[in-house]
């Protein structure tokens, strides 16, 4: 993830703010409660990348192989995989 977690609640908590400040949204539930949730949605958001790349390490280590005899680019297959991947699956990074 790119961002620290005290980032991403800095970032929640002005967003919320700015939001309501602007006569934008009207608070149903505590401002905490709306904060911490936006938190998590972010965090979340953010962590899909995170888990594609996990995926494709472990799918690049059916080349491990080829990669050390050096017939592959780890890399270049890396970003590859990652590039099918992300849009076969529809995601924004």
């Amino acid at each position: 993830m790119k961002l620290s977690k005290a980032r991403i609640s800095h970032l929640a908590d002005t967003i919320v703010r700015r939001l309501e400040e602007g006569g934008q949204i009207e608070l149903a539930g505590t401002r905490a409660a709306v904060v911490d949730e936006l938190d998590r949605a972010i965090t979340d958001e953010l962590m899909v990348e995170d888990r594609l790349n996990t995926e494709i390490r472990e799918l690049m280590k059916q080349y491990e192989s080829e990669i050390e005899r050096g017939h592959v680019d780890y890399q270049k297959m890396f970003t590859m995989i990652k590039s099918k991947l992300v849009r076969e699956r529809g995601l924004i990074l």
